[in-house]
Order: structure tokens, then sequence, then C-alpha cells
């Protein structure tokens, strides 16, 4: 039996994302186990849900750093270290450096609550009402140096009912959210294009 794939989460809020991955896992749903959370917010919720599985966290401060070079060259140790194959950002709200992506580009993906390229970058949830679109959802790409930009590997529509709170249509789009992304990471592992 082969060994299991290494999946970093990178995550800044709730990590509701993270505990849908780590479910999924649990269940026997997802064939592959996190060995590490890494975290640039002190008081994100997603590290108490991580120590609570007893699962290693790198939390850094980029204030503490010269520059996103120097702080995502420590990031990759640690990435070496646990012998990360692949790196799922959940809610990781910082742009990816050129330092991050030369080592893991094709093997690094995110969430995003929209239908790219509609409504890319902050508050998409917020953008989606404000532009008034009957249909949202969410989208699975992977990374690249820009917002949002990157090639998309899964998509699926939600439709936004009349006079939707934010918080409303939030919780349709992370009910989708977490039954797509555990199921697009087993795909991609599947396939195991990368390896």
């Amino acid at each position: 039996m082969s060994a299991k794939v290494k999946l970093a989460v990178f995550a800044s809020g709730s990590g509701s994302n993270y505990q849908a991955i780590d479910q999924s896992i649990r269940a026997g749903e997802l064939d592959a186990e996190i060995v590490l959370l890494v975290c640039d917010q002190p008081n994100a919720k997603v590290i108490s849900r991580a120590r609570q599985n007893n699962l290693p966290v790198f939390l850094f401060n980029p204030n503490d750093y010269q520059d996103k070079a120097e702080f995502e060259e420590e990031i990759v140790s640690e990435l070496k270290a646990y012998q990360v194959d692949w790196i799922i950002l959940a809610g990781y709200m910082r742009l990816v450096g050129a330092t991050l992506l030369s080592q893991y580009q094709g093997r690094m993906i995110n969430i995003h609550p929209s239908l790219l390229p509609a409504f890319p970058g902050l508050d998409a949830i917020g953008q989606a009402l404000e532009a008034g679109v009957k249909v949202s959802g969410v989208t699975i790409h992977y990374i690249d140096s820009g917002m949002d930009t990157g090639e998309i590997i899964a998509q699926k529509a939600v439709t936004v009912e009349n006079e939707m709170t934010h918080d409303e249509l939030q919780t349709a789009i992370q009910h989708v959210e977490h039954e797509l992304y555990p199921r697009t990471i087993q795909q991609l592992i599947s396939e195991g294009d990368s390896f």
C-alpha cells in the first residue's frame, strides 16, 4: 500500500473548509492526511480546530519578516520538513508569492466563493449581492501569481434567492464548498497528474 498523500492546509479564518476536509479523511472519503496547518492570524479559530486534532501548526506574523519572500522561504522549509505533496488554501487571505509558487505550482489549489472569473478577491459574496446576480457559487482552482486567476478545476452554482442576506448566501455557499472541496481533492489525488 502506498503512503498517503500529505496535505498542508493554509487558512486565516474559522477553518470550516479545513474541518470539512478533515471529516472527509476520517470518513474514508478522502485518501490523504493533513500533516500541517499554516496560518498568518494568531486569533484564527482554525488554530484551535487544528490543535484539537493534534495537528502541527506553523503560525507566522508577516510583519516579523522583511518581505513575502522571507516568510515564504520559512514556509517552504516547514512544508519540506513535513514532506507535503499538496497545498490546500482554505480561506488563506494572502496572495501566494514566487517563492512558494516556484516550489509547488500545479500542486496548490484554492477555493473561492463565486463562479470565477466573476467576483475575484475579497468579499465575493458581498460583491455578488451588490451586483444583483441570480446565480453565484463555488470555484476550485489552481494557484498562480494573480488574484483568483488560476486554471479552474471545478465549479458548482448556487442560486441567489430574492432578499437573501450575506449570511444566508454564505451558508448556502459553504454547504457546497464542504462537499465539493474534499471530493475535488480526492479526484486530483486519484489522477496523480503531479506526481
